[in-house]
């Protein structure tokens, strides 16, 4: 877990290779070696966890965050696109606030994680969290202007659509 999330790429091989250690286990959060490397952006070693079979690549922490949702709020491309090549991976799954990895990475700015999100055609791209507010809001919080330019170019996107204190995207 340490090893996995501080980046020692080295030390997460030698662990691995002694096999007496589960490689998807989960600490009192429910965070897994791979969640961690995810969210730190530690390519090669998610690369390491995805080869194993016991790896789950969309297991939730106790706020069902999964490793997809944690790299696609932080803007790491390269394991976005790493976790949506596997078959298991669900792409639209929300946190316990309701936001997908597509609401966290339009919030975050990453337009090429919006575009590898929005083609997959389990997105939903209007999703709204816990107080209705959606991707397109969150990117109109003045990020980069493509994002929205992506976002009303989807049929599903409703740009008058109203958060929990009546703001819409224009707000």
């Amino acid at each position: 877990m340490w090893a996995a999330e501080s980046g020692h790429e080295g030390m997460v091989k030698l662990l691995l290779d002694r096999k007496e250690d589960n490689p998807d286990s989960k600490d009192m959060d429910g965070k897994t070696p791979l969640r961690n490397a995810a969210k730190r952006g530690n390519e090669g070693i998610v690369k390491l966890l995805l080869d194993l079979k016991e790896v789950n690549p969309d297991s939730k922490d106790k706020d069902c965050k999964t490793p997809l949702w944690s790299s696609a709020k932080r803007g790491h491309e390269g394991i976005v696109k790493l976790l949506l090549d596997r078959k298991e991976t669900n792409p639209d799954l929300r946190d316990k606030y309701g936001r997908t990895p597509l609401w966290c990475a339009a919030e975050g700015g990453y337009e090429a994680i919006v575009n590898l999100l929005l083609d997959r055609k389990e997105v939903n791209p209007d999703s709204n969290d816990r107080y209705d507010r959606t991707p397109l809001g969150r990117a109109a919080l003045g990020r980069p202007e493509g994002i929205v330019r992506l976002l009303l170019g989807r049929g599903e996107v409703n740009p008058g659509s109203r958060d929990l204190w009546e703001r819409t995207p224009l707000h």
